[in-house]
């Protein structure tokens, strides 16, 4: 492995072309179909080809939280701030520089391959296509308090005082836009911070903030413009025919004053504003009618519930447990959290919401193994969320995984996890923008259908960052988090024409070596990697760092 991940690469290849506009990449995507017949299954594999088209030309991205004082907004809001400054600032442990760590596309790597050597190389997520600078972001936003952002900040307790300092003159001439309260969809405790509303019927509240999108796109002299919902968890709202079912219902019921709530209204805002709608709350913000209508408008929309402590964990952990051939029966998931999202999931309703999300994460990696799991069994699983006003942002989580082993055998395994809530989410909410708006870039063809085509406006992609992800009807959901990274990672790979990423190394698992391509000049021999050098025993194999017998590397073949 490199020391550095490299920054730039180019593909050489007869399949792709770059110009000055667009990267166009031809690519075969191998997969199977499977078919039942006659109480057996047959298996053919497929090939389509693909051509993708990404615009190579990034444009001046605005972002608008809804929610933007509460503790993730004025925290994202803070983070690329300090970056855009370079900031520094002492703590009880040395001085700190402003990062993105815990950015998929700004700290995540990806493998090119391998070089000369037999290494593989890696590069930057962000490095695979041109992607928008998160210091180049330009944020806006709506809040039910009138806090500016720098007393946010400091309301939020989540950063050292020392960088509150820094970023104080930055961040208090930032005041959120009025937004939209409705009592009876977040807990009563959530009263005493709604002093900056938009008065007026459901409709005066959707025209307002639409013309508040239409001010800050023309304001800030943007391109585009993406909206995330960052605000309350609300209860859920009933999908009822004639009222939310469909867009011309939805649209109907906001005219009269029907039941709707702020996240739906929002998100309807933004679809007739053509912007890209990312609900990161539970609820079930984007109802059947707000599906139909981000269809209609051809505009994104993703969802639901920021993936950033216990279940990301769970998502990793479920899989390899199940994914070992044990057999996990019992899920017991507790955590308890002292920021305002802890105080409003003290009530049931917004509770439940929350509890929806959380519960659903291990469906897709049971349902793989039918050998373990017969149909319609599933473990025992259970969430616990109380507040704790003492802990604040740093959310405590509790959880327990018991599973069967062979012969009547059982293993448990516990974990305490620490999450700081808000340093978590933040570089989530960064992945979620900067991949939107990069997808908005990306159309592709077939042979058999040639004309362009973007992708669907239910933006599936990006399930490595939701709890609960929403994807296209008929659409399998996928919550194991390996394989939701490896979609992101592959659909990028295929942008510029590579292909996917399997991990088999075939190259180090022959008997005989294997010639590797040798576009970049004559191969070197490898060389073991072990931390000392170890002379040859008698078996033909060298000791490691510890002594253990490591077979020799095999030696590549020079032209």
């Amino acid at each position: 492995m490199e020391a550095a991940a490299a920054a730039e690469f180019l593909v050489e290849s007869p399949d792709v072309v770059y110009s000055p506009e667009a990267i166009e990449a031809r690519y075969e995507y191998r997969t199977t179909r499977v078919c039942r017949e006659g109480g057996g299954l047959k298996v053919r594999p497929t090939a389509v080809r693909y051509t993708f088209r990404t615009a190579r030309q990034v444009p001046r991205l605005g972002v608008m939280l809804v929610g933007w004082g509460g503790n993730n907004g004025s925290t994202l809001t803070a983070a690329v701030l300090a970056n855009r400054l370079r900031l520094s600032w002492p703590t009880r442990t040395g001085r700190k520089e402003a990062n993105y760590y815990g950015s998929l596309t700004q700290s995540g790597t990806v493998s090119l391959g391998l070089d000369a050597e037999g290494q593989e190389v890696f590069v930057p997520f962000c490095a695979m296509l041109p992607m928008v600078a998160p210091n180049d972001l330009v944020f806006d936003g709506w809040d039910i308090s009138s806090l500016n952002l720098a007393e946010a900040m400091r309301r939020a307790q989540v950063l050292d005082c020392h960088l509150q300092e820094q970023l104080w003159p930055h961040m208090e001439h930032l005041r959120p836009r009025p937004s939209v309260y409705i009592p009876e969809f977040i807990a009563a405790n959530q009263s005493a911070r709604a002093d900056n509303l938009i008065p007026g019927s459901r409709a005066e509240q959707l025209e307002q903030i639409r013309k508040d999108i239409q001010d800050f796109r023309a304001s800030a002299g943007l391109d585009k413009v993406i909206v995330l919902w960052t605000a309350n968890t609300e209860r859920f709202c009933e999908v009822v025919p004639g009222l939310n079912d469909t867009a011309e219902n939805l649209l109907r019921t906001i005219q009269v004053g029907g039941e709707v709530s702020p996240s739906t209204l929002f998100a309807v805002a933004s679809i007739l504003e053509g912007c890209a709608f990312l609900n990161g709350s539970p609820q079930n913000t984007l109802v059947p009618g707000a599906l139909e209508l981000a269809s209609q408008h051809r505009v994104f929309v993703g969802g639901d519930d920021f993936k950033s402590g216990q279940t990301k964990v769970k998502s990793v952990l479920v899989d390899f447990l199940i994914g070992s051939g044990l057999k996990t029966m019992s899920i017991v998931s507790y955590n308890h959290l002292g920021n305002n999202d802890g105080q409003n999931l003290s009530a049931p309703q917004q509770f439940r919401a929350k509890e929806v999300s959380k519960s659903s994460v291990v469906d897709d990696m049971v349902h793989s193994n039918p050998v373990l799991y017969a149909p319609g069994q599933h473990p025992d699983h259970c969430v616990v969320i109380k507040y704790v006003p003492y802990v604040g942002d740093s959310k405590r989580a509790l959880d327990e995984y018991t599973s069967e082993l062979m012969l009547g055998g059982t293993n448990t395994l516990v974990l305490h996890n620490t999450c700081e809530d808000s340093l978590l989410a933040a570089p989530i909410m960064l992945d979620l923008v900067l991949l939107t708006e990069l997808c908005q870039r990306v159309s592709f063809s077939t042979d058999a259908d040639p004309e362009p085509q973007g992708f669907h406006t239910v933006l599936s992609l990006l399930s490595f960052l939701f709890k609960a992800p929403l994807v296209p009807p008929g659409s399998p959901v996928v919550n194991a988090l390996f394989r939701q990274r490896s979609c992101i990672e592959n659909i990028l790979r295929a942008c510029v024409g590579l292909p996917p990423q399997n991990h088999m190394l075939l190259e180090h698992k022959m008997e005989r070596p294997y010639r590797l391509a040798q576009a970049c000049g004559p191969l070197a021999a490898a060389s073991p990697l072990s931390c000392k050098t170890q002379p040859a025993a008698a078996n033909g194999c060298t000791g490691d760092a510890h002594g253990h017998p490591q077979p020799l590397a095999p030696q590549m073949p020079t032209a």
